[in-house]
């Protein structure tokens, strides 16, 4: 497989990604835990029977517990701070600096063998920050120092999911079939978290019922396959700065779903995402 089409599976993370808060609105009021036992059950469940179809579940008993560990850390960990997070501090605050991911994926990139962080790709995440931030912030902006927990954690959640990103390149050996473990095991680690800090609330209406299978088969589930892939054999800081396509098609889709307007920080947002990821491609490629 070459770089260029690890990279671009690697995006079709980014697309599913970006129908996440059209499902998870679909889902209500299914509390977040919950959500997350249903939907990566689902997500491993398919992953499972993927492995199996393809004769490769002995590769599994190869994996060490320890990167089992790691994958389970990176999942369950990204969504239970992401959830604290917004139960602690107003979710547009919380949202963007959880989406500091991105930026800490192009920063740390720097660190791997045999790669070489250019200006370019800081600029063009930057760039595309602004755009992003456009988007999550396009309510306003406030801040109270009773929402300051709630901020560290957003801050924890955006440095577990850009590690786990980093540090999945540095385990390229694992196969992806891995993932499917990870999954089945982040929707155990999520029932007693449901069960110790949620009331049990089951979807209410057939639409609610398809939008947890969805976010099981697509944003909750193939997703983290082919983000594997990308992560492990693609650009991983052309896929960082992409990543923040992810809020801007995720508004785009709401607001054709019905459940979003139009606004002007819509268009500027477009723009600077689009020059920032063009700054960033424009490095890997001198690179």
């Amino acid at each position: 497989m070459t770089r260029t089409t690890a990279t671009a599976i690697g995006f079709v993370a980014v697309l599913l990604w970006a129908l996440l808060a059209l499902f998870t609105a679909g889902s209500a009021p299914v509390p977040p835990f919950l959500l997350n036992a249903l939907t990566f059950a689902i997500g491993g469940a398919v992953g499972v029977v993927w492995v199996l179809l393809r004769g490769r579940l002995s590769v599994l008993r190869l994996v060490p517990w320890t990167v089992y560990a790691f994958g389970t850390a990176g999942l369950f960990g990204y969504h239970a701070l992401y959830y604290s997070a917004l139960r602690l501090a107003p979710p547009a605050e919380a949202g963007l600096i959880a989406y500091l991911w991105p930026l800490f994926i192009v920063l740390f990139s720097g660190l791997l063998p045999g790669e070489r962080l250019r200006a370019g790709h800081i600029i063009g995440a930057l760039v595309s920050f602004a755009g992003a931030a456009l988007i999550v912030l396009r309510n306003g902006f406030s801040f109270e120092a009773s929402a300051t927990p709630g901020l560290i954690l957003a801050g924890f959640c955006a440095l577990t999911w850009s590690s786990y990103s980093v540090l999945s390149r540095r385990l390229g050996t694992t196969p992806t079939e891995a993932v499917a473990v990870f999954c089945v095991l982040t929707a155990i680690l999520s029932v007693p978290a449901h069960l110790a800090f949620e009331t049990t609330v089951w979807p209410q209406s057939t639409f609610g019922w398809v939008s947890v299978l969805a976010l099981g088969l697509g944003p909750v589930g193939l997703a983290f396959y082919v983000w594997d892939i990308g992560v492990k054999r693609g650009d991983i800081q052309l896929l960082g700065v992409a990543s923040y396509a992810a809020p801007l098609l995720s508004t785009l889709v709401l607001i054709v779903a019905g459940f979003a307007q139009a606004s002007w920080q819509l268009v500027a947002a477009a723009v600077l995402i689009t020059v920032g990821a063009g700054i960033a491609a424009l490095a890997s490629r001198r690179a």
